[in-house]
């Protein structure tokens, strides 16, 4: 177990060294070097994790999928209690072979649906083939004549299962056996029904867009009218003539789609349209039913978002009243499904809010009215994990102890009791179970690829189900240097402190200058400065610091974390204060006595791409060298939702666009630099990275460059990235 880290430690020095488990300094000329093969074909530094974790009805109980089989342990002595399914050999009714790859239960567990055949469709949203197996009855159904389907959901009596295919909702019935198609003018790239546009799953992080009533007797659901949207084409290749590929996704200050919200009674057919307010250009991050069945509470958003509303909406004649809204300066936080929690109590509801200059947990009625304020303090609160009403505790992460750390905590609804439950230092992922007696525990530490434990609701360890053995004895082999945290001053007045971590080569010497990488991602409330295991990334920076490199990332201004006054400094401006920040971090890194100030890169991928190639247009020849993978170039050609939170419109803020455009400073541009981009990216557009080039041209800027043909923003898939992080070393070793 590691030492814990506090913050104040992590302030008062300007480096704190993480000691890696097992990798003793001692030894290392016995140890291996790592290579591309290692992490990108081998995948040898792959942690594992249970496989399909499901609670089961029953908290004494949970289950995985192994090898197949669909396995049941209890709790207590994580001893395996029956096989719920073997699917190792099962067909369906017409004799077709069934390889599950996901499941889920029905309310009383009996009944499973089984998904195969798994195709993503952008980040969040895919489609699949559908079985649903019954236990009693010991037979398979195949959903939808095996047509590819998405978003296969239980009604909560068990009775029925609504799905979307081809942007309409369908509802299967177990005892007629007979699917039910609910909307019907459902068509590609023009109505959606019961699921999400390309800007709402990239930017509000949801694709199921239907919800059944705790009842079973409605569905709600969003309609999306993106015909007048306008469409964004990319060629696929690999034809004679190039395939067009079409999709509507706007653009800052272009027009979104038109949304609806409906209720359909599933006995009679009946449709009712809910009242979500006359205006059209606006958004519905979140809707979900309350402790009625009858009301559904629906957050509205303004187009620039910074004003949200609750409204309670009566499924049975769709009026509407508004019973809270909150107005920002700058942008009201991003909704999540976390940001409220209704009560069954049927009186009050949770709600998280930065309205004290933090992010804090607010108790509600449901008029409106403010009960409590539930945490308080300078710390933000990062999500609401579960409320046990019967005990009257609500359970959420914190990063009070650290902004670098995630930690669960406890606390009163009444404001009172509070108990940091999570003993490890590190960052924490909660799932807890539906009765609140135990939780799942997924963690890790800078130096601890960690692993999942299951405690009980007083914190204590019931079993360990992932210890990840075979990872860490894999680390034990090669040779690695220590991470360490570090804080430097941001290129403000303020002399704010930003938080670093930096890896040493194993063989450090004090006496010589090392050149330097920086990693960057920098994107408003992200970080990379986490104690938390880094993954494959982290490994990689690892190899490099073997071949002498010193690699370092800082968390400019913008990032999470740390309040809303650091996070949205950076509003109306994207780009400027944190490429000064990381400039001045350089600077910083410059000056120690072990670094070799003439030698300093910067890489990043999306928005760290952006700050690459920002930071070597703007940092007067600091950097020596950077790599930009998938980089925005220019604000103008990224999506309404994110750009517009943090810039407004083009139209109401056009320098905010233009001005830290790494395009307008292609002049000043200097730097060994390579671009990468894949040419199907439906996220940053393949157009950034034509427009900088041409743009750099102009300016007679020498560069390099290498694009993936039809691959998307991540950049993967056969032995893809092993030839991307291969060119981007090479580049590394022969530039830097």
């Amino acid at each position: 177990m590691l030492k814990k880290i506090r913050l104040f430690a992590l302030l008062a020095c300007v480096a704190t060294t993480l000691s890696l488990q097992a990798l003793s300094v001692q030894a290392q000329d016995s140890k291996k070097n790592i290579s591309l093969e290692d992490i990108w074909a081998k995948y040898r530094f792959m942690p594992g994790f249970p496989s399909e974790f499901n609670w089961m009805k029953d908290d004494n109980f949970y289950s995985v999928m192994e090898e197949g089989k669909i396995q049941k342990y209890s709790i207590k002595g994580q001893e395996l209690v029956s096989t719920i399914l073997d699917a190792q050999s099962m067909e369906d009714e017409e004799g077709e072979v069934v390889k599950p790859e996901a499941y889920s239960f029905n309310g009383d567990e009996s009944m499973i649906l089984l998904s195969q055949e798994i195709e993503p469709i952008y980040r969040h949203s895919s489609k699949e083939k559908c079985h649903v197996y019954d236990l009693k009855t010991k037979k398979i159904h195949k959903l939808h004549q095996g047509a590819l389907i998405s978003f296969a959901t239980f009604s909560p009596d068990g009775a029925r299962i609504a799905y979307l295919h081809l942007n309409d909702i369908y509802t299967y019935e177990f005892a007629t056996m007979k699917s039910t198609r609910i909307t019907t003018d459902g068509e590609w790239n023009k109505i959606i029904n019961g699921g999400t546009d390309w800007v709402y799953e990239e930017e509000f992080a949801f694709t199921r867009a239907f919800f059944w009533s705790a009842d079973s007797k409605r569905l709600a659901y969003y309609r999306f009218d993106e015909s007048h949207v306008r469409e964004f084409a990319m060629d696929m290749y690999g034809t004679l003539y190039p395939e067009p590929y079409k999709f509507k996704y706007p653009k800052a200050g272009e027009k979104n789609a038109f949304i609806e919200v409906y209720f359909h009674e599933i006995s009679s057919g009946a449709k009712v349209k809910a009242d979500i307010g006359s205006e059209t250009d606006q958004y519905i991050p979140r809707m979900a039913w309350t402790h009625s069945p009858t009301e559904l509470a629906v957050m509205r958003m303004n187009r620039l978002q910074n004003q949200v509303e609750v409204l309670l909406i009566d499924a049975t004649n769709g009026k509407s009243r508004v019973i809270l809204t909150e107005k920002e300066e700058t942008y009201v936080e991003q909704p999540s499904d976390k940001t409220w929690k209704f009560m069954q109590n049927g009186k009050e509801f949770l709600w998280q809010s930065e309205k004290d200059g933090y992010n804090h947990i607010y108790l509600y009625g449901m008029n409106g009215t403010k009960v409590r304020q539930v945490t308080t303090g300078s710390y933000d609160v990062a999500d609401i994990v579960g409320i046990d009403e019967a005990n009257g505790i609500l359970y959420y992460m914190s990063t009070e102890d650290s902004p670098l750390e995630r930690h669960l905590y406890q606390v009163g609804i009444d404001g009172s009791k509070k108990k940091r439950l999570t003993k490890e230092a590190g960052w924490h992922d909660i799932t807890f179970s539906s009765a609140f007696n135990y939780y799942m525990d997924s963690y890790s530490s800078a130096s601890d690829p960690g692993g999942a434990a299951l405690y009980d609701r007083k914190g204590k360890q019931v079993s360990v189900l992932e210890e990840n053995k075979k990872l860490k004895a894999t680390v034990a082999e090669y040779n690695m240097g220590a991470m360490e945290f570090f804080t430097c001053n941001a290129g403000d007045v303020a002399n704010t402190q930003l938080n670093g971590w930096m890896i040493k080569p194993p063989a450090f010497d004090p006496n010589k200058k090392y050149p330097v990488l920086m990693h960057v991602y920098g994107g408003p409330g992200s970080q990379t400065v986490k104690n938390a295991w880094g993954g494959l990334n982290y490994i990689w920076h690892q190899m490099l610091a073997q071949a002498g490199y010193i690699v370092v990332s800082v968390d400019n201004r913008g990032t999470g974390g740390r309040g809303e006054a650091f996070k949205k400094s950076t509003y109306g401006q994207l780009g400027k204060i944190e490429a000064e920040d990381q400039i001045a971090a350089a600077k910083y890194l410059g000056g120690l006595p072990f670094v070799d100030k003439s030698r300093i890169g910067i890489w990043g991928w999306s928005f760290g791409g952006y700050m690459t190639s920002l930071c070597l247009a703007k940092g007067n020849g600091i950097f020596k060298f950077g790599i930009a993978v998938a980089p925005v170039t220019t604000w103008r050609y990224y999506d309404t939702i994110y750009t517009e939170r943090y810039l407004k419109t083009p139209e109401l803020n056009p320098s905010g666009y233009d001005d830290n455009s790494p395009i307008k400073f292609a002049s000043t541009f200097s730097g060994n630099y390579l671009l990468v981009h894949g040419t199907a990216d439906d996220n940053v557009h393949f157009q950034n990275s034509i427009e900088w080039v041409d743009a750099l041209v102009k300016a007679n800027k020498q560069f390099d460059m290498a694009f993936y043909p039809n691959k998307n923003h991540g950049i993967y898939g056969g032995v893809t990235r092993l030839h991307l992080y291969r060119k981007m070393t090479d580049f590394v070793m022969a530039k830097l």
